[in-house]
């Protein structure tokens, strides 16, 4: 598990890599809603890894998986059980 921060402030708060290469990275948000702009860290996480960057989550306190680009969605944290 890893976390990842640009110089210029894009960041993703979990990295999680497979055994085969592929990473899958973990934003959380304490909101209810989620924008464009939360994928910033996860977007530029997969431009620099390319083919490495198998999906980006943005976990938050709403309660829809809803996508947000290629590879890329929301998903609440209601999901994980003892949660709220």
């Amino acid at each position: 598990m890893f976390y990842f921060r640009t110089a210029s402030g894009k960041e993703v708060d979990f990295i999680l890599e497979s055994r085969d290469g592929k990473l899958t990275g973990i934003e959380v948000k304490f909101s209810e809603s989620v924008q464009n702009k939360d994928f910033e860290g996860l977007r530029e996480l997969s431009k620099l890894t390319g083919k490495r960057f198998k999906s980006g989550y943005v976990l938050y306190t709403g309660n829809r998986v809803v996508p947000f680009g290629e590879n890329l969605f929301t998903l609440p944290l209601s999901a994980f059980p003892g949660i709220k």
